[in-house]
């Protein structure tokens, strides 16, 4: 990776980049997209629907909430597919558009480049007044700019660490942490604490190194980006030679590119977006603005950095869509299908019933049947449920062993019954055995299994 300031340093071991405060339509538009998905990432802990909040990600308790419905550890079928289907989109989303999501929707580049750089910069100003600041001596005013600016770091970490655990945790949860007194909430005030120093010290510190070197995302570009994937390039058919611009020449000589580095010094990785794509690349677009504004004041047509694709720099094809983005697209609509497929037929209570184990049938009398069951409700609901367990066929009769009538909110009962058949009514020796769950008057849940009787008398 190329940095911008070769290395000038914040402290020992670590060559800081001192990135140019961006300007233009495309970071205008950035901005507009970031401050919409900052209120969704705050809101969506604290906002409540059908009286749970709208994302809860409980892996402690294994219960995971979206949108209203919630998901126990009998649907983590549904969670595994649901991970697939993102997985399958970010691999689908990236053949087309590249590493789009990491400039415009990454949570990393969002806070880094809309929360922390733009307070860095309202602080200590620009690349040179920071890299001028961090040069100088100790005095009052770089401590006093320096502690600002550490403190609001640490106050922003520390609301990113609490939205971060109400997610895990629950806002509820989070809520007695934060005001009921820290001797019954210990392990709950170290993860806050613990989680801010984390956040601090990643965009504090760490920064672009999250983007460069730790995530895995960026390395995959070699394997999913191909000639017709669109990324952030330089034109270098039309930039180059690159050259300074020359006012009295009656000829230009060179390409459009007239070498003012600007693209480079605006880039929060620090690369050299002309050397053609790197991985460091996140897709941010702050090298188009920049090259855009100085196209208009040279007179010369705009994009020299854009949206391009291999194909069109090299051959100056036109755009298309690759086979790989059409297949990856098939493969994303079987599977959302068969996820939206799944969710349709999931029920709000799910039953279990199975044959007692060790057991076969057993006779009543002279003209009945019994078989012994064991079922397991599970209510996927945040309210209880005074319910009915009862047989489809009327005419069959329900002893219970254990029994319960209330299925309580996000809970489990265990119902150990005989179900009593009249004899005359069974034609086979394996016959069908079916059981609804019923509330109000409506059937919430069916379950079936097999039922064994003698047959022949």
């Amino acid at each position: 990776m190329l940095l911008k300031n070769k290395p000038e340093s914040k402290g020992r071991g670590r060559n800081f980049i001192y990135p140019k405060k961006p300007s233009g339509r495309l970071y205008n538009y950035r901005k507009w997209v970031s401050y919409v998905l900052l209120l969704f990432l705050f809101s969506c802990p604290f906002l409540k629907l059908n009286g749970e909040q709208l994302v809860l990600l409980n892996f402690i308790e294994r219960k995971f909430v979206f949108f209203g419905l919630i998901f126990t550890p009998q649907d983590f079928y549904l969670f595994a597919l649901a991970m697939l289907i993102f997985i399958i989109f970010i691999v689908c989303f990236t053949v087309v558009l590249g590493r789009l999501w990491c400039g415009w929707a990454c949570p990393q580049t969002i806070f880094m480049e809309m929360v922390f750089r733009r307070i860095e910069y309202w602080i200590e100003g620009d690349a040179n007044k920071q890299k001028k600041l961090d040069e100088g001596p100790w005095n009052a005013g770089k401590i006093w700019k320096k502690g600002s600016k550490h403190f609001i770091f640490m106050i922003i970490s520390f609301a990113i660490a609490n939205t971060f655990l109400a997610y895990i945790i629950g806002s509820d949860a989070l809520l007695k942490i934060i005001t009921e007194p820290i001797a019954g909430h210990v392990s709950g005030f170290i993860s806050i604490w613990l989680f801010t120093l984390i956040f601090y010290g990643v965009f504090a510190y760490v920064r672009e190194v999250v983007c460069t070197v730790i995530c895995p995302y960026g390395r995959l570009q070699g394997v999913l980006l191909d000639n017709q994937s669109l990324v952030v390039a330089y034109d270098f058919t039309r930039g180059e030679p690159r050259g300074r611009l020359q006012r009295n020449a009656s000829v230009q000589k060179t390409g459009d590119c007239i070498d003012c580095g600007l693209c480079v010094q605006v880039c929060p990785t620090g690369i050299d977006i002309r050397q053609g794509t790197q991985l460091e690349c996140v897709n941010c677009t702050a090298c188009i603005d920049s090259c855009n504004e100085v196209m208009l004041k040279t007179g010369k047509p705009k994009n020299l950095i854009g949206f391009f694709n291999q194909d069109f720099i090299a051959e100056r094809k036109p755009y298309k869509i690759g086979l790989k983005s059409y297949g990856y697209a098939a493969v994303l609509f079987v599977v959302l299908m068969v996820f939206s497929s799944l969710i349709y037929k999931r029920e709000n209570i799910q039953t279990t019933v199975l044959r007692a184990s060790g057991t076969l049938y057993q006779s009543r009398g002279t003209d009945k049947t019994t078989n012994l069951y064991n079922a397991e409700l599970v209510n996927k609901t945040n309210k209880a449920v005074k319910f009915t367990f009862r047989s489809q066929d009327s005419n069959d009769q329900i002893d219970f062993i254990q029994h319960a009538s209330v299925l309580p909110k996000e809970g489990t009962v265990h119902l150990t019954f005989f179900l009593v058949r009249k004899n005359n009514s069974v034609k086979k020796y394996k016959t069908d055995a079916v059981f609804e769950v019923v509330a109000n008057g409506e059937i919430l849940s069916t379950a079936s299994t097999s039922f064994f009787a003698q047959t022949g008398k």
